[in-house]
């Protein structure tokens, strides 16, 4: 026998190395076999709801790392609702209109506009239900735990049916009404767009100061006289009808080389310097409320602009008097309005100027900027021609830029009730707190939504028209409506004529006839996600509305969680979320957002094959989501690493619990030593306070609580000194199994708290325990526990732990003067102040132990200089007296005390007479190790 076999070594056949890309969909696959997810809702049946509603994603396209931040967030959050008291299902959903589906067809070569509708419909269903099931595949491989085999899907006919039933309860309240005005449009998409499928870029425009010139001016300006305009949008020029000035500012009629122009007076030095009017004399000031219905010629056109007021007119840039064409944007328009102006449009649904703009009809906008520059030039109107880069307005989808252009479309009111959906977002809980200033800000300031799209991947307008041209929206022709959808789909809408698609027997009075038509316009996609609150969370049983949170991007502010709130709010008169947590968006560790035009894309599936899911979901759980977060290769690496760590400490630990009996080997609390005693104490801390990150949606802050635990308390401090005891102690020594019961309830606790990030890992950790449920994801969290003295215990353990951080310095110094090599070699001398000599004499511990010394005194004496000071305290480090023991490796005086065992102290050659007496007439093998 060697003197190593006499040692309690820990082993254990939970394997060093993860080997999560193999081991990960072995999980994945036994928990579907078992029906883990259905087996956790039936334990939750009784308790009390907590209800997260899935932002759908657009189902287009292989999943990314913003899906993954998503989506594994989610998870852990449902995880630990599941472990913690709460009925929490997951039913995860999927966004599958709209136009990039529309876009993806068309790159195959198929064309809409020659196909049928009824078979463009169908090749765009089965093109989405392709990217679910694609984006379902890696969802599940993140090991996101739901009910994937009945997700809610927006194409879904029941889904249909009850978005339609929303839109009619908005229609009955008044909230749906059809007119015309300038809206985000398309060229590129030929539709319309919400502001959520805005965003800004910056592009090159042209810059012109153009001049009108005065045909009456109603005694308050002369007909020599011209007002200066400014824009960047040239081509809207044909379609002015306006100028715009504020009555409040001042205006300066000045005279410049015998010419009268009008400028505001707050912009005459930035406007005359752009101009380059070096020389102008000031004739005469005008308040602005007093060139209302003054005159001027269109400087193309023979038609007159009226001079107007207008409150939207700024200082900030321009002349103070603003080119007004009410057909292309929307403060032309609501002033326009008021001075009963008509809807002037230039452009057609491709971008093309029409017959409004005689001389540049069939040129696409940006092209007719030029066109009608040189014009104003011929007709002397241009006094200034310049170019600039700024932000614009982009189709999302496209990337390309949009234009203000006025159509005939079907939009949602929200002014009647804006003051109470402003009222409901303070009642609403915002993390990050700033959410509820962004939201409230969008709501308040937002105009009608436009809803109608003239697209035909989407779910179909339910509105009829009569013979006279009268929209027909009532309850009952949209819930019959619905009903069918909920039948059939809404490809029926495309199946059947008007007449079949009304209830039996309909008549109005606009069609004396009995003929109607339908609507060819769809819905506007936010209509559809917007719905799912009435869709998803009040039709599913095990669901429930209002949901208690929202989590999803940034961008959602302006997206999904606008448009639930105003047809939540316009159907039920309540918000759909108690609460909202947005996050960040994925960047590259460069900063730029990834795209795959950039190719700095990092694809989840490759991330799968190198490192796990659980190294994504380490990732996730260890970031500060509520900003934009980086990432890169190396950085996941870094992740794996400290993965590494946490796996290796739990390996550790299951290690030393290999011949614990968990029922009869476990001792009680006040049975344990005090240092166990004060370890349980801080697992306590930590459970408590990483229950309460996590009741915060923050896990990144409970991860760090209980890395920490692992790294510090036990690695670092517990279990280092452990070994020098569970390895060494006889088997059934009080003192090796307090500190394996210390360690096994580390486990199960650690092994629970960490199941929500790395359930994977928690699951294969599990297996090795001795607990009733043979899954970690059927327990419940850890209790927290009130233990007597605890705050006792962690004051004076507490002073304890700083106090060794100074002997380990002390021994660092004595190591680099060569005085000892291990601690195990080191006596150390204490020379301690008042309140240190209160608690060493305190604490009921072998402190030589704790501080893997081979002898610890402590002295009242004076400290010798050469003693390494610690302010009014000192420590001398000398090496041990004694031999090494052959069996624990310390210096101690004692070896060689029992004759039959010469290269053992006397604590080991007491063990090994009683646990291994063959030594003594066997003897050790010397010859192995």
């Amino acid at each position: 026998m060697r003197v190593k076999d006499t040692l309690h070594l820990g082993k254990t056949e939970f394997p060093m190395r993860g080997n999560l890309p193999k081991r990960e969909p072995e999980w994945q696959a036994q928990w579907e076999e078992n029906h883990v997810y259905e087996r956790r809702q039936k334990l939750n049946e009784a308790k009390p709801t907590f209800m997260l509603h899935d932002g759908p994603p657009f189902a287009n396209g292989n999943i990314h790392l913003g899906h993954a931040l998503n989506k594994v967030s989610k998870d852990i959050i449902v995880r630990y609702k599941s472990m913690h008291g709460f009925r929490a299902p997951y039913v995860p959903g999927w966004d599958t209109h709209g136009l990039p589906i529309e876009q993806q067809l068309a790159k195959q070569g198929v064309d809409r506009k020659t196909m049928d509708p009824i078979e463009y419909r169908k090749l765009c269903y089965d093109f989405a239900m392709n990217e679910v099931e694609k984006q379902k595949t890696g969802f599940k491989r993140l090991g996101v735990a739901g009910d994937w085999d009945h997700p809610y899907i927006t194409l879904q006919p029941e889904f249909e049916a009850e978005e339609v039933r929303v839109f009619g309860k908005m229609a009955e309240k008044g909230y749906i009404y059809k007119g015309k005005k300038p809206v985000y449009w398309s060229p590129s998409s030929e539709s319309t767009l919400a502001e959520a499928e805005i965003e800004y870029h910056d592009i090159k425009s042209p810059s012109i100061y153009v001049a009108f010139k005065v045909i009456d001016g109603k005694g308050v300006l002369d007909t020599d006289t011209s007002l200066i305009i400014w824009t960047t949008t040239p081509w809207t020029i044909p379609a002015n009808l306006a100028i715009s000035v504020n009555p409040r500012f001042d205006y300066s009629v000045i005279v410049v080389d015998g010419k009268k122009y009008v400028i505001a007076t707050e912009r005459l030095a930035e406007a005359t310097a752009a101009l380059g009017f070096e020389n102008y004399e000031t004739l005469k000031h005008v308040a602005g409320k007093d060139l209302e219905y003054i005159t001027t010629k269109h400087p193309l056109y023979d038609r007159e602009s009226v001079v107007i007021l207008g409150g939207h007119v700024t200082l900030d840039d321009g002349t103070g008097l603003v080119h007004t064409a009410p057909g292309h944007g929307a403060d032309d328009f609501n002033v326009g309005q008021k001075y009963h102006l008509p809807i002037y449009s230039v452009v057609d649904a491709q971008g093309n100027m029409n017959e409004n703009a005689p001389g540049f009809e069939g040129v696409f906008y940006d092209d007719a900027n030029k066109l009608v520059t040189t014009a104003l030039e011929k007709s002397g109107a241009l006094l200034k021609l310049s170019f600039f880069t700024h932000s614009y307005p982009h189709d999302w989808r496209t990337k390309k830029p949009v234009i203000f252009r006025a159509t005939t479309q079907w939009f949602a009111s929200i002014d009647t009730f804006r003051d109470q959906i402003l009222a409901q977002i303070k009642q609403v809980k915002f993390t990050p707190e700033w959410g509820q200033t962004r939201l409230y800000n969008m709501i308040r300031d937002r105009g009608d939504w436009v809803i109608s799209r003239q697209r035909a991947w989407g779910l179909p307008l339910p509105i009829f028209y009569a013979e006279n041209g009268d929209a027909i929206i009532t309850p009952e022709t949209t819930n019959h409506v619905a009903d069918l959808f909920e039948k059939y789909g809404s490809i029926v809408w495309y199946e059947r004529s008007a007449k079949e698609l009304l209830p039996e027997g309909f008549t109005h009075p606009g069609s004396p006839n009995g003929e109607f038509t339908k609507e060819k316009d769809i819905l506007d996609v936010w209509f559809d996600s917007g719905s799912s609150h009435q869709a998803v969370m009040a039709q599913r049983p095990e669901l429930s509305f209002p949901a208690d949170l929202y989590l999803e991007g940034s961008d959602q502010y302006r997206g999904w969680f606008n448009s639930s709130l105003i047809t939540s709010m316009a159907v039920t008169g309540q918000a759909p979320y108690r609460q909202i947590v947005s996050q960040g968006f994925v960047l590259d560790n460069k900063g730029h957002k990834m795209s795959k035009s950039l190719g700095n894309v990092i694809d989840p599936n490759d991330i799968f094959r190198q490192l796990g899911a659980e190294i994504i979901r380490l990732w996730v759980a260890s970031t500060d989501t509520s900003s934009d977060v980086a990432v890169s290769m190396d950085i996941l690496k870094q992740v794996s690493e400290s993965y590494r760590k946490i796996r290796n400490t739990m390996r550790f630990m299951l290690a030393n619990v290999t011949d614990f009996d968990v029922k009869n080997d476990s001792l009680e609390f006040d049975q344990l030593r005090e240092v166990d005693q004060y370890v349980l104490v801080r697992l306590n801390e930590v459970v408590s306070k990483s229950l309460a990150a996590y009741d915060q949606f923050d896990f990144t802050t409970a991860l760090k609580l209980v890395n920490s635990f692992l790294v510090n308390d036990l690695s670092a401090f517990y279990l280092d000194f452990a070994k020098d005891v569970v390895y060494i102690d006889a088997e059934n020594d009080p003192e090796r199994r307090a500190m394996q019961t210390v360690i096994y309830q580390c486990l199960v606790a650690v092994t629970k708290l960490l199941t929500p990030v790395l359930p994977h890992t928690a699951e294969e950790v599990w297996q090795y325990l001795s607990e009733p449920e043979d899954y970690v994801q059927l327990a419940e969290m850890p209790e927290v526990q009130k233990y007597v003295s605890q705050d006792t215990l962690l004051a004076q353990w507490s002073q304890f732990m700083a106090f060794r951080d100074d002997v380990h310095r002390a021994l660092e110094v004595a190591r680099n003067d060569k005085v000892i090599g291990k601690s195990l070699e080191a006596a150390i001398t204490v020379y301690p102040n008042e309140q240190l000599h209160n608690l060493l004499s305190m604490l009921n511990a072998d402190l030589a132990q704790l501080l893997i010394v081979s002898k610890l005194t402590i002295s009242t004496d004076e400290a010798p200089k050469d003693a390494t000071s610690f302010g009014d305290f000192a420590i001398t480090v000398e090496h041990a007296p004694g031999e090494v023991c052959d069996r624990c490796r310390k210096t101690l005086t004692d070896v060689g005390s029992d004759a039959d065992l010469p290269n053992l102290c006397a604590n080991c050659a007491k063990i090994v007479r009683a646990e291994f007496p063959q030594v003594l007439t066997e003897g050790f093998d010397v010859k192995k190790a």
